[in-house]
């Protein structure tokens, strides 16, 4: 079975992911979505699309696409994911899923009542290298877990009216940024129980860094940070009773992990990515919607919720009222 792929929104990140569709078997990107017709021939072109469509309608509606994937600003993530997954079309949509948990729970609830596959994009997940990580702490090689550290953070030097400061584009350095150190930490410790958090926001009501800790009822945590004004190394490290694993810069998309065991030299884990490393993400839908499987094991929907409620609670901290998107398609 070919899995036919459409893309909604052409802009850079979708440049990006695209490019790695040569890595995936079974897979063909046939179509593609913007409100700019320019915009969008000129992505079709560079990608040798064959459809364009001028509406996101309109490529939910094409019955020769699958598969959407959704990389517009975050707001309109909700509206786009509903339409296509009640039209019977599947979705891996950009993460942030949403900008709220009311937003990710009606497209969770969607799929799930519609039975139609969707994914968060959280490419981090599927790397070689994570998987690898992952498999270690589940033989048992740096013993229990205990916290987890992790940072993100870039220098952007873009004026205010800049889409990373605007709420009703979905800026702000937790949606961009903050969901990578959230979700590696939920992904290794599940659900916390306390969120603390304490940051800095812009004129414009967005977050522009802050620091995050999650506590869980036996005592583990983790300490997480995310900027917009300042660069950081973009590091992680999972600490456990016989050990810990460094995951080096920039920890959400490696191609290598340090272990050290207690008493052994640090022992250093290549494992590299296809491509960009976007391919391991549209490799694992692909082959999910040719199963007929309606989510992934390995980003399912239950921890793009529990992400999600750890953001919220993030903003609410912060001051943040994040501006979701309308829940129908304009």
């Amino acid at each position: 079975m070919t899995v036919r792929w459409g893309v909604i929104g052409p802009g850079r990140i979708a440049d990006k992911v695209v490019a790695d569709f040569g890595h995936v078997p079974g897979a063909e990107l046939v179509a593609v979505a913007s409100r700019s017709a320019e915009r969008g021939a000129a992505f079709a072109q560079r990608h040798g699309i064959a459809r364009v469509h001028e509406s996101y309608r309109a490529i939910i509606d094409d019955p020769g696409v699958d598969v959407v994937y959704v990389a517009t600003p975050h707001p309109q993530h909700r509206g786009i994911a509903l339409a296509a997954l009640n039209a019977g079309t599947a979705v891996l949509v950009e993460k942030a899923f949403t900008v709220s948990s009311v937003g990710t729970r009606e497209v969770a609830a969607a799929a799930r009542g519609t039975g139609v596959f969707a994914m968060e994009a959280m490419w981090t997940r599927f790397f070689p290298a994570v998987v690898r990580m992952r498999d270690l702490i589940a033989d048992g090689a740096i013993g229990d877990v205990r916290s987890v550290q992790a940072d993100l953070g870039v220098r952007n030097q873009s004026g205010p009216d800049d889409r990373f400061y605007s709420a009703e584009l979905g800026g702000g350095a937790l949606f961009d940024l903050g969901v990578y150190v959230v979700s590696f930490a939920q992904m290794i410790l599940g659900s916390p129980s306390e969120v603390s958090a304490h940051g800095t926001l812009a004129e414009t009501g967005v977050d522009v860094e802050e620091s995050i800790l999650l506590g869980y009822p036996d005592g583990r945590s983790a300490a997480l940070y995310c900027s917009l004004q300042c660069a950081t190394p973009g590091a992680a490290r999972v600490v456990g009773t016989e050990g810990w694993i460094e995951v080096p810069p920039r920890f959400h998309h490696p191609d290598r992990i340090l272990l050290h065991r207690h008493g052994a030299e640090p022992e250093e884990i290549g494992a590299p990515a296809l491509g960009a490393g976007y391919a391991h993400e549209l490799i694992e839908v692909t082959e999910r919607i040719a199963a007929g499987e309606p989510e992934s094991a390995v980003m399912p929907l239950s921890d793009t919720i529990a992400v999600q409620d750890v953001m919220a609670a993030v903003a609410d901290r912060l001051g943040m009222v994040p501006v979701e998107g309308p829940a129908t398609l304009e």
